[in-house]
C-alpha cells in the first residue's frame, strides 16, 4: 500500500530528482526538468513549482543554502537537497517501482461506457486511435534511437522504453478487438448492432443491454 507522503506530488519527486548534483533556485530546477524531459514522463503543472519547493523545504527535504542577483531580477533563493530530502527520493522511487497502483485512464472510462456506441462506429474509433498510436510509437521510437546513438547511457531512457512498450501492446489490444468487431466473433456483436439500429436511447441501451446479459446467464 502506498505511504502518505508529506508532499504528495510527483513533482515533488521529479524536484527532489534534479536537485542531487548540486544546489539550484527555482528557475535551474524548472529549466533541468524541461532539459531532461520530466514533463513527458509526468503530469507536471509548471504554476504548482513553486508551492512545491516550499513545501519540499518546509518539510525538511530541501534546504535555503543562500540566494542570488541577477542584475535588475528580484533576488533568487538558492536551495540544495537534505539527507531526509534523499532518503525520501530514494523510499519514493522503490516504492513507485515495486507496488502496483491502481491508476485513471482516459482509454478505460471509454471502454467502460462502450456499449453506448453501435459497434460500427467503435470499430471507426478503434482504427483512429490506433493510427495514432502507431504515429506516437514511430515518433517515440525514432527519439529514442537518436538519443541511444547520441551514446546517452540507457539508464537515463529506460522510461522511454517503458512508453513503447506500453503503446505498442495498447496499439496491439484495439487491433485485436477491431478486428473481433468487423469479424463477428466479439460475443453478442448482432445484438449490439441490433439495439442501435432500432434508435433507443442512450440510457435505455445500457439497461437493455444489462437486461440482455442478464437473460443470457439465466438462460
Amino acid at each position: 500500500m502506498a505511504k502518505k507522503r508529506k508532499v504528495n506530488n510527483l513533482l515533488a519527486l521529479a524536484v527532489l530528482s534534479v536537485m542531487i548534483d548540486r544546489p539550484k533556485h527555482r528557475y535551474e530546477i524548472a529549466q533541468t526538468l524541461r532539459d531532461r524531459g520530466k514533463d513527458q514522463d509526468m503530469d507536471i503543472k509548471w504554476g504548482s513549482l513553486y508551492t512545491v519547493v516550499q513545501n519540499l523545504a518546509k518539510v525538511g527535504f530541501l534546504e535555503i543554502v543562500g540566494s542570488e542577483r541577477d542584475g535588475a531580477r528580484p533576488e533568487r533563493v538558492i536551495y540544495r537537497i537534505t539527507d531526509a530530502g534523499r532518503a525520501e527520493l530514494t523510499d519514493w522511487t522503490r516504492e513507485l517501482l515495486a507496488e502496483p497502483e491502481p491508476e485513471q485512464n482516459r482509454f478505460v472510462a471509454g471502454l467502460s461506457v462502450l456499449a453506448v456506441l453501435p459497434p460500427d462506429e467503435v470499430v471507426e474509433l478503434l482504427g483512429r486511435r490506433i493510427e495514432a498510436l502507431d504515429q506516437l510509437f514511430d515518433s517515440g521510437r525514432r527519439e529514442l534511437d537518436q538519443a541511444m546513438a547520441g551514446k546517452l547511457p540507457r539508464l537515463f531512457v529506460i522510461e522511454s522504453e517503458y512508453g513503447l512498450a506500453m503503446l505498442k501492446a495498447e496499439a496491439a489490444w484495439a487491433r485485436s478487438l477491431r478486428d473481433e468487431l468487423v469479424d463477428g466473433t466479439f460475443p453478442e456483436v448482432d445484438w449490439w448492432r441490433q439495439v442501435h439500429a432500432e434508435d433507443i436511447p442512450v440510457a435505455e441501451v445500457i439497461a437493455s443491454i444489462e437486461r440482455g446479459l442478464t437473460e443470457q446467464e439465466s438462460s
